[in-house]
């Protein structure tokens, strides 16, 4: 059996979605097994496509993709999702006529339950966008729950603001996180189950912005195919405030001795103008949650695995 640790992605096609998969590639003691692209920040055509050009560019051709069909309550602003068609035409994705990597029939959800069922030891999720299609897999195939050895979860906001904002969301409290807010109801369907949570919280990504400096620096490893899409990644979001959420939460895999992990006691909010929050509430559902990192070391770390 490998010793390496078995990863199965499931994100949603953001920008930094791109990135989380592209540094989950960088990761030698990583066996990926897939990715599942979840239609939330994003239109999922392209994004499935941008996923698998991704991979073929990383020499992952041999690693499935899957579009999961479920769907979420409050979708993503669209500004945000158009992304998914910047990145699916960047140049340096689009220097091969064909595909190698290859998309599956089944849906997304489907697959997660065949890779589970077939994986021969328990696998680790990680969830940079909604846990909906975790949701809808455990809702298909109850069992699955034993061959899901944690789930690393990018989402939710303990004792900060949430980023689902007023302006864009009338009637909302301001105190929901988009990857929560998408479906809360699937995350609280997930939160019932006896699966490990890791969650890396706004509370912990609030601390790794994604600067103009630090874009830059990508910019000025040359010669590096990966660190050029990376830095024309985060190029695209500059303008605005931006944060490396998914890749905060998937460079824990990378590390976990650099992440300091605190115990909390939670609920999901499912209704009302708190719909969306991830609530501290004495006697809830136990995760963990990422407290504090090594910043020093994340942006090092990133830099050194995009440089190839």
């Amino acid at each position: 059996m490998s010793q390496k640790q078995l990863v199965l992605m499931d994100h949603d096609g953001g920008v930094d979605d791109y990135l989380a998969t592209m540094l989950l590639m960088t990761m030698d003691q990583i066996e990926l097994l897939g990715v599942i692209v979840t239609p939330a920040d994003c239109y999922v055509q392209p994004a499935v496509s941008a996923t698998r050009k991704i991979l073929d560019l990383m020499s992952g051709s041999h690693i499935p993709v899957a579009e999961s069909q479920v769907r979420g309550i409050n979708p993503f602003p669209y500004l945000y999702r158009r992304d998914s068609f910047v990145v699916d035409h960047l140049p340096i994705l689009n220097q091969n006529d064909t595909i190698r990597t290859p998309l599956v029939a089944e849906s997304g959800e489907d697959f997660m339950v065949q890779v589970l069922r077939e994986a021969p030891k328990p696998v680790t999720l990680m969830v940079t966008g909604p846990l909906t299609t975790v949701a809808t897999a455990l809702k298909i195939a109850p069992e699955i729950e034993t061959k899901i050895a944690k789930i690393v979860w990018m989402g939710g906001a303990l004792n900060v603001p949430g980023n689902v904002e007023k302006n864009w969301e009338p009637g909302q409290d301001g105190s929901a996180e988009w990857n929560v807010y998408w479906d809360a109801i699937s995350a609280a369907q997930v939160w019932q189950t006896q699966i490990e949570i890791i969650m890396c919280p706004l509370d912990i990504t609030n601390n790794v912005p994604v600067t103009s400096e630090f874009v830059q620096k990508i910019g000025r490893q040359r010669h590096y195919p990966i660190s050029d899409l990376a830095g024309q990644c985060y190029a695209l979001v500059i303008p605005q405030d931006y944060y490396a959420w998914d890749v905060l939460a998937t460079a824990y895999l990378g590390n976990p001795d650099a992440y300091q992990l605190r115990e909390w006691e939670t609920e999901i909010i499912t209704s009302g103008s708190s719909q969306g929050r991830t609530k501290v509430v004495s006697g809830g559902r136990k995760i963990y949650a990422m407290d504090q990192v090594d910043k020093e070391w994340f942006y090092s770390y990133i830099l050194q695995q995009w440089s190839r």
